[in-house]
């Protein structure tokens, strides 16, 4: 344990509810309404916020935007990924 964790205790309640600390609900920024998933580990509970956005894959969304602009030719888009390459390298 980090010198700056402090052991906070809380009490469960008779409907199984659990208070978490301020302190601790201000750290990770979990307001009311946050939801949490909980998962049984070796060592005890752990509480994590769940994603605002559901996990995805690069499948699901390619070409879920409309295109800006005219389409590039295969040259165009070389010199451009060309381009920045050379910029990427100067930086």
């Amino acid at each position: 344990m980090g010198a700056h964790e402090r052991i906070v205790t809380t009490v469960v309640s008779t409907k199984g509810q659990v208070i978490l600390p301020k302190l601790i609900r201000e750290q990770r920024n979990w307001g009311a309404g946050t939801k949490l998933i909980v998962e049984d580990t070796p060592d005890g509970v752990l509480l994590k916020s769940v994603p605002i956005f559901a996990p995805t894959t690069m499948d699901a969304v390619f070409g879920s935007l409309p295109p800006i602009g005219p389409a590039l030719s295969i040259e165009d888009m070389n010199t451009v990924i060309d381009q920045e390459a050379k910029r990427r390298a100067r930086d």
